[in-house]
């Protein structure tokens, strides 16, 4: 199949262009060069808006080349050194929860679309259902502290991204482009149902994968709402969580009673925004050249394939 897709392309490498072809395709460049320079310009300006002093940023604005040049935001949320323990402890969580969420997910999705799978139906109807419907927050809240007693507990923020109905969905949708005779194929070869899912189902599933392990990092990068319910009294905070919680008392501070007593106008509350932003996104934009290829491909498998 590989060989006939390169055939394929190689084909249509060697198809003569005219010059309505090279025109149109220059169109297209320029409109793609724009859009890019237009998405990637508000990005700029925070990092310029970053390095800016907090009096020429409630003058003047944001800007994308600093007017007086200042690490001072960068300096507040590296200060005390909690910030590089928050970073490693994200790390953490991000691999460990997308590495077994992928697992879950993959083998949930392959299982469901099993055409000799008897209970696929109903259970399909639960995932379909818990996507729909949520019993709230305080049922939630009284499930994960009483009922699991995860309270300052690690396992609260790891355990319920790891999961979620749509990415078994999604994956499921994945699966159902291997196709049959192969696993049909490795059970006359005398293999089990975990060795056909290992050896032949996963390794066709890679834009799935890519694609849901991009959606499962994103989400344990990004996350601070479950650690702002069930990890208070923690020393080590996820990234996300820590920045939010330095951003809200810098804020506070200066709107505070205390402000009339203690010369707060320099403090960077503003550009810290800014600087927050940017610790947080810089990392993990990073990870998204290395999944492009599969990522779009498998967006792609998963609109068409029903």
């Amino acid at each position: 199949m590989a060989k006939k897709q390169d055939d394929m392309l190689d084909s249509v490498s060697k198809v003569k262009l005219t010059g309505s072809d090279y025109v149109i395709r220059g169109i297209g460049y320029v409109f793609i060069s724009l859009f890019a320079i237009a998405s990637i310009f508000p990005f700029l300006i925070i990092l310029g808006t970053s390095f800016e002093t907090e009096e020429n940023i409630i003058a003047k604005g944001v800007t994308l080349i600093p007017r007086n040049f200042t690490t001072a935001a960068y300096d507040l949320v590296i200060k005390g050194g909690t910030i590089w323990a928050s970073y490693g402890l994200t790390i953490v969580l991000t691999v460990t929860g997308t590495l077994i969420g992928l697992f879950i997910c993959s083998m949930t999705g392959y299982a469901l679309q099993r055409r000799d799978f008897p209970f696929r139906n109903g259970i399909s109807f639960f995932v379909y259902f818990t996507s729909l419907f949520q019993a709230g927050l305080a049922p939630y809240y009284l499930l994960m502290t009483q009922g699991y007693h995860l309270n300052n507990s690690y396992w609260a923020v790891l355990l319920p991204l790891m999961v979620s109905s749509w990415l078994i969905i999604l994956m499921k949708n994945f699966a159902k482009s291997v196709p049959h005779e192969l696993t049909e194929s490795g059970k006359i070869d005398g293999a089990g149902d975990f060795k056909i899912f290992v050896s032949i189902v996963l390794p066709m599933l890679k834009p799935g994968l890519a694609t849901v392990g991009l959606f499962l990092a994103l989400g344990y990068w990004n996350e601070w709402y479950q650690s702002s319910l069930f990890l208070q009294n923690m020393t080590v905070l996820p990234l996300q969580y820590r920045l939010y919680k330095i951003v809200n008392e810098a804020s506070s501070l200066k709107n505070s009673v205390a402000s009339q007593y203690v010369d707060v106008s320099n403090l960077p509350s503003e550009s810290l925004k800014m600087a927050t932003a940017m610790m947080t996104t810089g990392p993990i934009i990073f990870l998204y050249p290395f999944v492009q290829r599969y990522f779009i491909g498998g967006i792609t498998v998963g609109a068409v394939k029903g």
